[in-house]
């Protein structure tokens, strides 16, 4: 059985897609981009100051399920530029603390909105 998984404290698509879709024992959450989920508008600033809402983004959503970011199992990072890894590992690991998810990070030549980095996410409710 899909289950849609939706919540007002992340933002609304902006496509045709799901915030996030639950099969079985997991959830995929779609990509975050730093989106305020009040107004829908990118939040302006570095990529720190981007990674730091989409990690409240994915968070926000993960909360209104019942779950936390400790359910992370695997998360895609996509990046406009790979130099800003280790400032975006600095945002990440913060939200994380010790869960370490498995995870992969990419270069992209560009993102929705031009913002500077989203995040997909794995999601085990167990």
């Amino acid at each position: 059985m899909i289950k849609t998984i939706s919540s007002k404290n992340a933002p609304k698509a902006i496509g045709p897609y799901s915030q996030g879709i639950q099969v079985g024992q997991f959830i995929f959450l779609s990509g975050q981009i730093p989106l305020n989920p009040s107004t829908n508008r990118v939040v302006e600033g570095d990529i720190k100051e981007q990674t730091e809402q989409v990690m409240q983004n994915i968070k926000g959503l993960l909360e209104d399920i019942g779950l936390s970011l400790q359910n992370v199992v695997k998360t895609t990072i996509f990046v406009r530029d790979i130099r800003t890894f280790d400032q975006v590992n600095t945002v990440y690991s913060r939200f994380l603390g010790e869960h370490r998810p498995a995870r992969s990070t990419v270069e992209v030549s560009n993102l929705p909105k031009n913002v500077l980095v989203e995040i997909e996410a794995i999601v085990s409710i167990n």
